[in-house]
């Protein structure tokens, strides 16, 4: 079907259009840096966390952002290509401390309480049975630690709206089939989300950006910070 074609083309060049089709033009990167800034905003050089882990990590394009000290930074993908490109962005920088490894989101090979942070900027909206990837990543984090996630406020009237002129008029100048992509990439609208994010962790800190209102509509992100509970959890 031509359809499965479109999407086996877009998953096949993935890692190298993607800064291209999100970073390219001034105005959609000024936005898409927003994102990653509102993320790290809760946090700054004061803050320290042993152990980083950021789930679907991609090209990388968030690890510039991040504030805090880390004894070690995990960055990690499902795509193999996409963390190849991340690693030569950071051309041997911070070496001792970074590593790059494939895995799946949502079934992380790490032991229980393993991490102080866990970081997971514009990826929740991609998987299906989000609730499940949310217990996982409370399992691998440490009673404690910190759940950081972003998501877009898709389907809001802001967002749709700056997607229409914005990252769509780029794909499709990519040959991406845009609609179709999104259709099959954003599975999750974020009102959802956030109603299981606020299930799961009730101890929790809320952003939102460019407006400082709770609403999905008025506003292009949604940054949330848990402090994991596990009473009776190894330290």
């Amino acid at each position: 079907m031509e359809e499965d074609k479109a999407w086996l083309d877009y998953r096949s060049k993935f890692s190298d259009v993607y800064d291209q089709s999100n970073y390219a033009s001034p105005l959609q990167s000024a936005v898409m840096r927003a994102s990653h800034r509102l993320t790290e905003k809760k946090f700054d050089a004061h803050a320290h966390f042993e152990k980083v882990i950021e789930v679907g990590a991609g090209t990388g394009e968030h690890f510039s952002f991040v504030r805090h000290s880390y004894g070690q930074y995990i960055f990690s993908d499902l795509d193999a290509a996409t963390l190849e490109r991340a690693e030569e962005k950071l051309a041997g920088k911070q070496k001792d401390k970074v590593i790059f490894e494939t895995q799946s989101g949502g079934a992380l090979s790490y032991a229980d309480n393993y991490f102080d942070r866990l970081i997971a900027v514009h990826v929740l909206e991609h998987i299906y049975e989000p609730h499940l990837a949310l217990k996982e990543w409370r399992r691998v984090l440490k009673h404690g630690g910190v759940l950081s996630i972003l998501i877009p406020t898709d389907p809001g009237v802001a967002w749709r709206l700056g997607r229409h002129f914005g990252p769509r008029k780029n794909a499709i100048a990519q040959g991406i089939a845009y609609d179709y992509v999104m259709a099959r990439e954003h599975v999750n609208s974020c009102n959802n989300l956030i109603a299981l994010l606020r299930h799961y962790f009730p101890n929790s800190t809320e952003l939102w950006w460019p407006f400082p209102v709770p609403s999905i509509d008025l506003n292009l992100f949604f940054a949330f910070h848990a402090v994991v509970d596990k009473p009776g959890a190894d330290q």
